[in-house]
């Protein structure tokens, strides 16, 4: 009877060792640091969007359809904030993801318009914000790769046993990611026209 209350002290430490709270933390962590870097870029591409239009905007005046659609875009992008704390609500993630994917419908349009113009391609100032736009779309891709895979992490461990009894006792449920928000329009192969 004197080693029941040490056998149930060693019970529980070990118990404790392997509930995987910590490692919740620890993941839940990442996923917040890496959606702060989806931010980030998302932000970076929100800045640059206002020097290509007023670029574009020199040689092609009379596209200001195309222009205008950009600039509400890019205001409705910049207007969807979602915090870390949000993260845990599908419906604003996909709001957020729906804006996002709005700007870059609309600066795929005004890239467009650009082919359309050959004095503008040879604008040196047109070049490097393509540039630096395609290098900010190439960090987003990274950054929402990153984002997923801290999630998918994240939700195993959720999922695992006896992780999951922790994340259960302590409100840590699946979280959502990223989705395709075309997936009908991507199964189909594009058109190619010679």
């Amino acid at each position: 009877m004197r080693f029941a209350p040490a056998a149930l002290l060693v019970v529980t430490v070990l118990s404790l060792a392997s509930c995987g709270f910590n490692e919740l933390q620890t993941q839940d962590e990442a996923i917040q640091a890496s959606w702060a870097e989806v931010v980030n870029q998302y932000q970076r591409r929100a800045d640059l969007t206002p020097a290509l239009v007023n670029t574009v905007k020199g040689f092609a005046a009379q596209e200001e359809k195309v222009l205008v659609g950009v600039a509400e875009a890019r205001a409705r992008a910049t207007s969807i904030q979602l915090s870390p704390d949000k993260l845990n609500d599908p419906a604003a993630l996909k709001s957020f993801q729906e804006a996002q994917a709005a700007l870059s419908g609309a600066l795929a349009r005004l890239l467009m318009v650009g082919e359309s113009y050959p004095e503008l391609k040879s604008d040196e100032h047109f070049r490097d914000l393509l540039a630096q736009l395609e290098g900010t779309e190439n960090r987003i891709t990274v950054a929402r790769n990153r984002y997923i895979e801290a999630v998918q992490a994240y939700n195993g461990t959720v999922r695992k046993f006896p992780t999951n009894l922790t994340a259960r006792m302590f409100g840590h449920g699946v979280k959502p990611t990223f989705a395709v928000a075309n997936a009908t329009e991507l199964e189909q192969p594009p058109p190619v026209a010679f």
